[in-house]
C-alpha cells in the first residue's frame, strides 16, 4: 500500500525540499486564490445592486404618489427608462419592459419582489444564456410604489472570470518560480555540505591530519564540520591503533620465527640422528606456542582498548616468568644475563604471558647493546612489584630520551641491529593497560637501566 508514495517521493533533499516548499506554496495561493476571487465576487455584486438602485432612482422622478393613485408621467427618456424597469402600485402591475411578457421568468420574479413590499435583490437564471440581477425599490412609503429593475450580469461574471483565469495563471507561474527558486536555493546551500562529505570521504581513507576550519563556515555547517572532525579523529585513531597492532605483531613474532628459520636451516644442512630431529621439532614447537601465545595476548589487548574495558586481571609468579625469558633467549656468547631476586615467591597481579610481552622487549634490547653483562632483578614495593632490566652498555643518547618510547623511533637506525623500535613503546602500553608503567632510568650512568612496575597480584 505504500509503496506508490515511496515511489513518487524524491530521494534527494533537495527534491524533497523543493516538494514541501511547493506543496506549501500551492496550498497558501489556494486560500488566497479562493478568498480573492470571494472579495471579488461580492465587490461586483455590490457594483451591480448599486447600479440597479440608481437606475431605480431615475425611474423614481417619473411616478408620482402624491395623489390617491400612483400615476407614471411621460418624459422624453421614457423608453430608456423602461427598458429594464417594472413599476407596481402595491402589487398591481402598471407597467414592463417592452421587451417582457406577463408571465414571463423575469416578470414573475418581479412580481414576487413587489410583494414582498421592501427593499430587496435576487438574482435570477433568465431564459437567456446570462443570469440576470433584480432589485425592488419602495417609493412613497410602504403603500405607495414599487420599482423593480434589472441588469444582465454577463459583463460583471466575465470580469470575475477573468479574475479567476488571471490568478490561476498567476498561481502557475507563482508555483513554478517558487519551485525552481527553492532547487537552486537548496542546492547552494547544500554544495557546501556535499563538498564536505566528499573531502571527509577522501580525508578518512587515508587518515589525513585535514581538518574543517569551523571559521569560514556559517553556525550549522560549523556544527557539521565538527561532528566530521570528531568522526575523522576516531577514524584516524583506528587506522593508527590497526597499524600499530600490525607493526606489534610483526616485531612480536620476528623472533619465534627467526627461531624456527634456523633450526629448520639447520636440521637440513645435513642428515641429522633421531635424537636431533626429535630437538629439533621442540624447539620448532615450542616457538609455534610463544608465537600462538603473543598473538592471543596482543589481540586480546587491542579487544579490550576497543571495549574500553580493563585487561582482565591475574596473577603471576614472576621469577619462574623471568627465567623462561632468560633461557628462551639468544643471547650472544660474550653476553652474561642474570637473574637477581630476593624473594622467588613475588607476585604481580597481571597474566604470565602479558608479563612476558611486558619484559621481553627490554630484555631483548639489554643483550643487543650490552657489553657483557645483563641483570634482571625484582624487588618488592609498597604496593608494587619491581623489574628492573640493566646492561652495560653505552646507554640511552640524552638527545633521544624523550623519543625513547615512541613507536617506530630508533636512536641509531644504522647502528647495524634490526629493530622496528616498537618494543617499548609495546612494554610500556601494555604496562599501564594492567595499571603499571615501564620507564627509563635517566639517573644511570653505567648503562641503561629500564624499570617495570607492576600492581601486586
Amino acid at each position: 500500500m505504500n509503496r506508490l508514495p515511496r515511489r513518487l517521493t524524491p530521494r534527494t533533499l533537495r527534491g524533497r525540499l523543493s516538494l514541501v516548499a511547493l506543496t506549501t506554496a500551492a496550498l497558501l495561493m489556494t486560500v488566497l486564490t479562493v478568498t480573492f476571487n470571494t472579495v471579488m465576487d461580492r465587490h461586483l455584486q455590490h457594483q451591480a445592486d448599486d447600479q440597479l438602485r440608481n437606475r431605480a432612482a431615475a425611474v423614481e422622478t417619473t411616478i408620482d404618489t402624491s395623489g390617491r393613485r400612483v400615476q407614471v408621467l411621460e418624459t422624453v427618456n421614457d423608453r430608456l427608462l423602461d427598458a429594464n424597469a417594472w413599476i407596481y402600485a402595491g402589487t398591481r402591475l402598471l407597467e414592463q419592459p417592452p421587451a417582457t411578457t406577463v408571465g414571463s421568468t423575469l416578470t414573475r420574479a418581479a412580481n414576487r419582489l413587489a410583494a414582498q413590499g421592501e427593499r430587496a435583490c435576487s438574482t435570477v437564471d433568465a431564459q437567456s444564456p446570462h443570469a440576470v440581477r433584480l432589485c425592488s425599490d419602495l417609493v412613497g412609503g410602504r403603500h405607495g410604489a414599487t420599482v423593480v429593475t434589472a441588469l444582465d450580469l454577463e459583463p460583471y461574471r466575465n470580469s470575475a472570470d477573468t479574475l479567476l483565469l488571471g490568478s490561476l495563471i498567476l498561481d502557475a507561474v507563482m508555483l513554478a518560480c517558487t519551485y525552481a527558486l527553492t532547487r537552486l536555493a537548496v542546492g547552494r546551500a547544500l554544495r557546501p555540505v556535499r563538498t564536505m562529505t566528499e573531502q571527509a570521504t577522501q580525508w578518512s581513507a587515508v587518515g589525513s591530519d585535514e581538518r574543517f576550519s569551523a571559521e569560514s563556515h556559517p553556525a550549522e555547517l560549523a556544527r557539521l564540520g565538527s561532528s566530521l572532525d570528531t568522526l575523522l579523529d576516531r577514524i584516524r585513531t583506528v587506522l593508527r591503533h590497526e597499524q600499530q597492532l600490525t607493526g606489534e605483531l610483526s616485531h612480536e613474532l620476528r623472533t619465534p620465527l627467526t627461531r624456527i628459520v634456523i633450526e629448520l636451516d639447520w636440521w637440513q644442512a645435513r642428515p641429522r640422528t633421531a635424537a636431533e630431529t626429535r630437538a629439533t621439532h621442540g624447539v620448532i614447537a615450542e616457538a609455534a606456542r610463544s608465537m600462538r601465545t603473543i598473538c592471543d595476548t596482543l589481540l586480546d589487548d587491542a579487544r579490550d582498548r576497543a571495549q574500553n574495558t580493563s585487561v582482565a586481571p591475574g596473577t603471576t609468579t614472576v621469577v619462574p616468568v623471568l627465567h623462561r625469558l632468560v633461557e628462551s633467549l639468544d643471547a650472544r656468547d660474550h653476553v652474561k644475563i642474570l637473574v637477581d631476586v630476593t624473594d622467588p615467591g613475588q607476585q604481580a597481579g597481571v597474566a604470565p604471558a602479558l608479563l612476558e610481552r611486558i619484559v621481553s622487549p627490554l630484555l631483548t634490547n639489554a643483550v643487543r647493546y650490552a657489553r657483557a653483562t645483563v641483570t634482571v632483578s625484582a624487588r618488592q614495593l609498597r604496593g608494587s612489584v619491581r623489574i628492573d632490566v640493566t646492561d652495560d652498555g653505552p646507554g640511552v643518547p640524552a638527545t633521544f630520551v624523550d623519543d625513547l618510547f615512541q613507536p617506530g623511533r630508533r636512536a641509531d637506525s644504522g647502528d647495524g641491529h634490526d629493530g622496528a623500535g616498537l618494543g617499548l613503546s609495546l612494554a610500556r602500553r601494555l604496562a599501564r593497560a594492567v595499571g603499571g608503567e615501564v620507564s627509563h632510568d635517566p639517573g644511570y650512568a653505567s648503562g641503561a637501566r629500564f624499570r617495570v612496575d607492576l600492581p601486586v597480584g
